[in-house]
C-alpha cells in the first residue's frame, strides 16, 4: 500500500459474513470518508459500544438510508474537518447515524457537543446515545418532572445509569430495577433512591409501598408491562425503548382508562437531521450544565482497543458491566 492511499483509507471494524456472533467483527482497510457541506470529519480517539450495535451485527436492525454500514452509533474526538461552528482541533463528541467504529467518522455538525471539562475521551464518547436516549424518552415523551418518581429497568447500563443521574438532577426521586443483589447495590451507588433485585422481590408491590412511580422506561417488555400498570400512578407514562423480555402488549384496555395512562415509546437512529439537531442544542442547554455542575458523572466500565471490538460485544453480551463499554481508536 503506498503512502497516498494510506492517507485515502482508514482502519474500520466490519461484520464478516454481513451478520454473525461476536466474533465476526473483524478490523479491515475501507475508504476515509468525505464530509458533505455541513458536515465534519472526526478524528476519532473513542467510540461507545450500545446494544443497538449488537442488534445490526446480528442483521435485525440495518442503518437508516445514508448511513455506513459499519457499526457505532457515537464517538468522541479531534474535528479534522471543520462545519458550522467547528474548527479543525476542536474536541466533540457526536450523535452518528453509524460508521463509529473506525478511525475517521463524518456527523452532522449539529450532532457535535463540545466534550465537558474534566471528561476524556473514552468518558465522552459514552455520552451522545444515552444522553439523547433518556433525554428524549424520559423527559420529552415521559415528561418526567421535580418531585416525581422515575421507575427504570436495566439500571446498570448505559442508558440506566445516565438515567439515574439525569433524573436525579431533574430533582426527581428513582427507584430502578435490575437482576441480582450486586446490581441493585450498584443502583444505589449511583444515586438511586429505591433499588429492587427482581429475582428476590417484585418490582411492583416495592412501587406501591413506596407511593407508586410516575414514569417508567422500560426496555424490558414481557411480563414486565402488567407490573409497570400495576406501578404506576394516575395520570402516570410509560415509555418503550427497546423489548429484550418480550415485544408483544396484552393489557386490558380498562386498566389503562382507570389510571388515565399514557404508553409510549420511541427510537433514535431512524430521526431525521432537523429532528436530531433540535434535541442535540436541547441537550447542550439543558443537561450540559448538569454535567458541568457535576451532578452527571462518567460511568465507563471498561475500554477494548478498536481491534478488538468482538471482545467488547462479548462482554456486553455478558451483561455484567455497569456503564458503558468503549472501544478506544487512539
Amino acid at each position: 500500500m503506498t503512502a497516498s492511499t494510506e492517507a485515502e483509507t482508514m482502519t474500520a471494524i466490519a461484520v464478516e459474513g454481513g451478520r454473525g456472533p461476536a466474533s465476526a467483527l473483524k478490523p479491515v482497510r475501507i475508504a476515509r470518508p468525505q464530509p458533505k457541506a455541513g458536515e465534519i470529519l472526526i478524528k476519532v480517539r473513542a467510540a461507545g459500544v450500545n446494544r443497538p450495535d449488537i442488534v445490526q451485527r446480528l442483521g435485525m436492525y440495518p442503518p437508516p438510508p445514508g448511513a455506513p454500514d459499519t457499526l457505532g452509533l457515537e464517538v468522541a474526538g479531534e474535528v479534522a474537518v471543520a462545519a458550522g461552528r467547528w474548527n479543525v482541533g476542536d474536541k466533540v463528541t457526536a450523535l452518528l447515524g453509524g460508521g463509529g467504529y473506525a478511525e475517521y467518522a463524518v456527523v452532522d455538525a449539529r450532532h457535535a457537543l463540545p466534550i465537558p471539562a474534566g471528561f476524556s475521551f473514552e468518558d465522552a464518547a459514552g455520552l451522545p446515545e444515552t444522553v439523547f436516549t433518556v433525554y428524549a424518552n424520559v423527559f420529552e415523551h415521559g415528561g418526567l418532572k421535580a418531585g416525581e418518581t422515575l421507575l427504570l429497568h436495566g439500571a446498570t447500563s448505559g442508558i440506566g445509569v445516565t438515567a439515574i443521574q439525569m433524573a436525579k438532577a431533574a430533582g426527581a426521586k428513582v427507584m430502578a430495577t435490575g437482576r441480582g443483589a450486586d446490581k441493585a447495590k450498584a443502583a444505589l451507588a449511583l444515586g438511586a433512591d429505591v433499588a429492587v433485585d427482581v429475582t428476590a422481590e417484585d418490582f411492583a408491590e416495592v412501587a406501591k409501598r413506596e407511593g407508586g412511580v410516575d414514569v417508567v422506561l422500560d426496555m424490558v417488555g414481557g411480563d414486565y408491562v402488567s407490573k409497570n400498570l400495576d406501578a404506576l400512578n394516575t395520570g402516570g407514562r410509560i415509555v418503550f425503548i427497546a423489548a429484550l423480555g418480550g415485544a408483544e402488549l396484552n393489557i386490558p384496555i380498562f386498566r389503562i382508562m382507570m389510571k388515565r395512562a399514557v404508553i409510549t415509546g420511541s427510537t433514535l437512529r431512524p430521526r431525521d437531521a432537523d429532528e436530531k439537531a433540535r434535541l442535540a442544542a436541547e441537550i447542550e442547554r439543558v443537561v450540559w450544565p448538569w454535567i458541568a455542575a457535576g451532578k452527571i458523572k462518567p460511568q465507563v466500565d471498561k475500554t477494548f482497543p478498536l481491534a478488538d471490538a468482538a471482545a467488547a460485544h462479548a462482554h456486553l453480551e455478558g451483561g455484567a458491566h455497569v456503564g458503558k463499554v468503549i472501544l478506544v481508536a487512539g
